[in-house]
């Protein structure tokens, strides 16, 4: 091939470079807002069955809309009136707790003793010597983390805020996003586009609906058993449970471990026995909720193969963190539904 003009070609080339890192660049600075529209997005599609089923009963999108948002807020509003209370004081004891037993002039001879049972050639001296050294010379990164880590509290807030303000607005506006996206579809085409694209935004709706009822099924639970059995804080561990179950494969397996290491600790009234029962319950309960209540809730979500499951869980968070995790699996089974009624039936025809 004979170039007539390297210059042209070296310049447009150039320029093409250039526009690509503008663009790489541009992405990264908008990085947060873009975590913030596609996760308020994503909630919004999780809205959308209850605002359609309230439609269904003929009553008009606007006030199946209010009726959502106020019914999720106020919700939302009573579970932290009711909770956050009980929250705070068993969060104090916590703190409470977890001071006397560092305070107690035996704790330090008892650790010893219980390390030096479980590793008896290994040299404490040596390891609280390197630990109080390491402190003393990280003190000023150490200070940063904590300033950091109230800074990015903040932060979350300020992003939990914008991202509610955003889910109202999608979750109203639903319907016109909708249709300014079919228009960009050829008329020859939009019927099979459109179809394609309920069924992939219903699966995002209800697995973001049954993520949640797990949640809720593992919180309230986990409230009553832990009650019951007399474990320490069990408001407290009740939403560890909560927060956990929403996220997918190990979510359950996380907050339950968490709890039962929490049941074990005496200084904060759990003892062995406790924290057996509690370990028992969950390993029960785990079974339960995979073979029974996660198949009837999630069976009108989606549909995936469970190596698709892990595979896309995986890699959704290690790209976008815990967000990524939750939407990976509805992402999965909209590529699936696309690969099932596009790519093979097109396959077919060939």
């Amino acid at each position: 091939m004979k170039v007539h003009n390297p210059f042209r070609v070296a310049f447009v080339a150039t320029l093409g470079v250039g526009l690509g890192l503008l663009l790489i660049t541009s992405i990264q600075t908008l990085s947060t807002i873009l975590l913030y529209v596609g996760t308020a997005l994503f909630l919004s599609l999780g809205l959308d069955p209850i605002v359609a089923w309230l439609e269904r009963r003929r009553l008009p999108r606007w006030l199946a809309v209010l009726i959502t948002l106020l019914t999720v807020l106020l919700a939302f509003a009573g579970i932290v009136v009711m909770v956050l209370p009980i929250i705070i004081d068993q969060v104090t004891q916590l703190v409470t707790e977890v001071t006397k037993l560092l305070s107690r002039p035996e704790f330090f001879d008892d650790m010893r003793e219980w390390i030096s049972g479980i590793f008896p050639n290994l040299d404490l001296e040596a390891v609280f010597e390197q630990v109080q050294q390491w402190a003393i010379d990280n003190v000023g990164a150490i200070t940063g983390g904590v300033i950091g880590a109230g800074i990015a509290f903040v932060s979350g807030l300020t992003g939990a805020f914008i991202i509610l303000i955003l889910t109202i607005y999608f979750t109203a506006a639903t319907p016109a996003l909708k249709r300014s996206v079919y228009q960009l579809v050829p008329a020859s085409k939009r019927p099979r586009f459109v179809d394609l694209s309920e069924q992939i935004t219903d699966s995002v709706g209800y697995y973001v609906i049954g993520q949640l009822s797990l949640g809720v099924i593992n919180g309230i639970l986990s409230a009553i058993f832990l009650s019951i059995i007399g474990a320490p804080f069990p408001a407290v561990l009740a939403v560890i449970a909560f927060f956990f179950s929403i996220i997918p494969l190990v979510g359950t397996l996380t907050g339950s471990t968490i709890i039962v290491l929490l049941c074990l600790v005496p200084g904060l009234g759990g003892s062995t026995q406790t924290a057996i029962i509690a370990a028992i319950y969950y390993l029960i309960y785990m079974q339960i909720e995979a073979y029974v209540i996660s198949p009837r809730i999630m069976n009108r979500a989606v549909s995936v193969p469970g190596a698709v499951v892990v595979i896309a869980a995986l890699a959704g968070g290690s790209l976008l963190g815990l967000l990524g995790a939750l939407i990976a699996i509805p992402v999965a089974a909209s590529i699936l539904i696309i690969y099932r009624q596009v790519v093979i039936p097109r396959q077919n025809e060939r």
